[in-house]
């Protein structure tokens, strides 16, 4: 029963982290009209706050 809810709890933190380094940040750029692989790979690279911060700062993007 423990390594149930171990296995259940490790699969619950894999999809936040995944959520929070991959699916939040590009989806926010999307809205943002900036280019969603620069912002993962921000996030990857930086941290997922800084990137979410900075698309947050940064606004959308100006439409050409």
């Amino acid at each position: 029963m423990d390594s149930l809810v171990g296995f259940l709890l490790a699969i619950a933190v894999l999809v936040f982290v995944i959520w929070l380094y991959l699916i939040l940040p590009a989806s926010m750029a999307t809205e943002r009209n900036r280019s969603a692989l620069i912002w993962v790979l921000i996030s990857l690279v930086g941290s997922p706050l800084l990137a979410i911060l900075l698309l947050i700062a940064l606004g959308d993007a100006p439409k050409s």
